[in-house]
């Protein structure tokens, strides 16, 4: 398996920083990858090294790795993202693309291929299939639990690491375990150096309820205005119960191809990277 960080690239969204890493070249079909939650673009560092025919762009999501935080005050709601993604394709120049998404980051390409189903060409998501729906009743709690979060962590004073080896050492036995290698890449591009060490860089207000919630009719119709095959990979150690609570929700997608493997919640960048990269590499060579 073949391991390389990417080249650099960044993006002005609206007087944002998005940074991003690239591989491949312009020749290569084009593919946007988004991480999932609190970790960064390094996560498709093992799977990028893998991928034939392919001009990747993964981004650090608003909020993540080396992107910029939101204006004070403002939440971190899954859909804002969908309009960072298309703003960046237009950037690049991509009328139409790809998605490569994982966890959080494969929940928000379902969506964008949902929102604008005439520019995405396939869908790959890994261990992640559609965010948890709120019943519309629920809406004035959840907002206010948004508003009281989001005001905690604003306020309170984040962690600090005395090296980047304990950052690590932390990543790695998170609420989903990660072997070091990964924790590595990860946590290398996911710290910043303050007074003391190291502290995260991702916004503490990531961690913040959502201000609202999709229902279940809604997720409905963005999953059935998707036109893309999709390819989801979902891994036997992953989000628990994942799969039983949605497996009704499969049925909803055109064209799907399920692919249950073994492995934990970062499949992409441990045990299931060369298995992954065939499946995204027989759909890019039969598509060149």
């Amino acid at each position: 398996m073949s391991v390389s960080r990417g080249r650099d690239v960044h993006f002005d969204v609206s007087g944002r920083l998005i940074a991003a890493q690239e591989w491949g070249d312009s020749n290569g079909l084009p593919v946007l990858a988004l991480h999932g939650w609190l970790d960064n673009s390094a996560s498709f560092v093992p799977l990028a090294g893998e991928l034939k025919n392919a001009h990747l762009i993964a981004l650090d999501m608003a909020g993540h790795g080396q992107s910029s935080h939101k204006a004070a005050g403002l939440v971190y709601n899954i859909w804002e993202d969908i309009s960072d993604i298309f703003a960046v394709a237009d950037q690049l120049g991509w009328d139409s693309f790809h998605l490569l998404g994982h966890s959080r980051g494969a929940i928000i390409s379902a969506l964008a291929a949902g929102t604008m189903p005439e520019r995405v060409k396939a869908v790959f998501m890994v261990d992640a299939i559609v965010p948890q729906p709120l019943a519309p009743e629920k809406a004035p709690q959840q907002l206010a639990k948004s508003i009281r979060e989001i005001s905690n962590k604003q306020q309170a004073s984040p962690r600090v690491f005395d090296s980047i080896e304990k950052g690590i050492e932390a990543r790695k036995k998170g609420f989903h375990k990660m072997t070091e290698a990964a924790s590595r890449l990860v946590v290398e591009r996911g710290v910043k150096p303050v007074p003391g060490g190291y502290s995260w860089s991702s916004d503490a207000r990531l961690m913040a309820a959502s201000s609202f919630k999709l229902s279940e009719e809604q997720i409905k119709a963005f999953i059935n205005a998707i036109a893309a095959p999709v390819e989801l990979f979902i891994a036997d150690s992953g989000l628990p119960g994942m799969l039983d609570k949605q497996r009704h929700v499969l049925d909803w997608f055109a064209d799907l191809n399920l692919h249950e493997l073994e492995g934990g919640h970062f499949l992409h960048m441990e045990n299931q990277v060369e298995t992954i990269a065939e499946v995204i590499n027989s759909y890019m060579l039969s598509n060149a």
